[in-house]
């Protein structure tokens, strides 16, 4: 006697295939294993699995609704084990609201046109192009659009198709057999690429694709007060996408050179003055050619001591999308001369017998004069 398959399932035999699923569905979250785990269920949720694939195979339905079982006779296994795809598919459903996260567990094709990827160039700065800002003129390779085409990727008037491998669907699924049953696996369809279509008169020169390599010369705007690794963001100047999707943007990473004079630290910039000691016991100017304020004269007090740091105030780098700019800071560096004639030497035996009171001492570490020499040896030392 043929087994009653929408009566497992509770429909009548006018069931649509929406009506199929809500019930398999509503039955598999109440019966299967691993919510019950009665043996009386599972074997329930066996009869009601196969009743499910059964019905929802075109074929096995006509054969029910003639009046006879499409699984006697070796027609196909039962239960759980022998359910298909659709059985097995559902079940996950069930229990996860649909698979790839699509309603009624279809993954849609992704279509041919994809959005562009970003893209990143690399252009040296000297400091002082960081410093005012500079329009450089740069070279890329990209993929752009393809004027023949425009993005179609169709040869004249052609068309893409739907595709014959995965009937539109984008991917391909196959069934394999485990110690679970038949298990189902998807994979993007290797016709299309996962697009759903085909174009069977592609572009002679896009090939389809809807883009194609080329160089190109733009402007890329670098503000000022830019630094090293820094990188500026030209909107939609990447990479067009496949189909002649939106093209990604383009990246421009600075790269800063080195300066001969200038040391920069964020906004401030460093430099070593070397000064006479003749010029430190008395005092005097030095020029100091700036990055943006051109030639400054720098003022050396009389007395000024070895390692002693001037600072000028608002001559360093601008800060980036801000008026106000980092400091000069001149390190001087005292200079005492090694070589002295006897005319020289004499001149400053007799200085020193003017100043019995400097004499050569060593010094306590706690005293004010050593204190920041001190400091700057323990951090000489803890920096090795």
């Amino acid at each position: 006697m043929a087994r009653d398959y929408y009566g497992l399932l509770g429909v009548g035999k006018n069931a649509t295939d929406q009506e199929l699923k809500r019930a398999y569905r509503k039955l598999a979250r109440e019966l299967h294993p691993d919510v019950n785990p009665d043996e009386a269920a599972q074997t329930r949720f066996k009869e009601v699995s196969t009743a499910y694939e059964v019905l929802t195979d075109p074929e096995k339905r006509r054969i029910v609704d003639l009046g006879g079982d499409p699984l006697e006779n070796g027609g196909g296994g039962a239960g759980f084990n022998g359910a298909g795809f659709g059985g097995l598919g559902d079940v996950f459903e069930a229990f996860f609201g649909g698979m790839s996260g699509q309603p009624g567990g279809a993954r849609k094709p992704r279509g041919r046109v994809q959005p562009g990827a970003d893209s990143l160039i690399r252009t040296r700065l000297s400091l002082a192009e960081c410093a005012v800002g500079v329009t450089k003129h740069l070279t890329v390779d990209t993929a752009i659009l393809c004027d023949i085409c425009v993005g179609a990727g169709t040869n004249g008037n052609s068309k893409p198709v739907r595709c014959e491998t995965c009937d539109g669907a984008g991917e391909v699924q196959s069934v394999q057999r485990s110690f679970l049953g038949q298990v189902l696996t998807s994979r993007p369809c290797p016709t299309c690429r996962g697009a759903g279509e085909t174009i069977p008169d592609p572009c002679h020169k896009c090939g389809g694709d809807g883009r194609v390599r080329a160089r190109r010369e733009i402007a890329a705007p670098i503000p000022a007060g830019v630094a090293n690794g820094m990188r500026v963001r030209l909107a939609a100047q990447g990479e067009v996408g496949p189909g002649g999707g939106h093209a990604g943007d383009l990246y421009v990473e600075v790269v800063e050179q080195p300066h001969d004079t200038f040391v920069r630290d964020g906004d401030d910039l460093h430099c070593t003055v070397r000064v006479p000691m003749v010029d430190a016991i008395l005092g005097t100017t030095v020029v100091v050619d700036t990055i943006l304020d051109g030639p400054t004269e720098l003022s050396i007090a009389a007395g000024t001591q070895p390692g002693e740091v001037i600072q000028l105030r608002a001559h360093g780098m601008p800060r980036l999308r801000s008026g106000a700019r980092g400091d000069l800071l001149a390190h001087l560096d005292i200079v005492v001369p090694t070589k002295l004639d006897g005319k020289q030497t004499d001149l400053l035996r007799k200085f020193k017998g003017m100043r019995d009171r400097d004499r050569a001492e060593v010094m306590s570490a706690q005293s004010e004069h050593n204190s920041g020499l001190f400091a700057r040896l323990r951090a000489s030392f803890s920096g090795r």
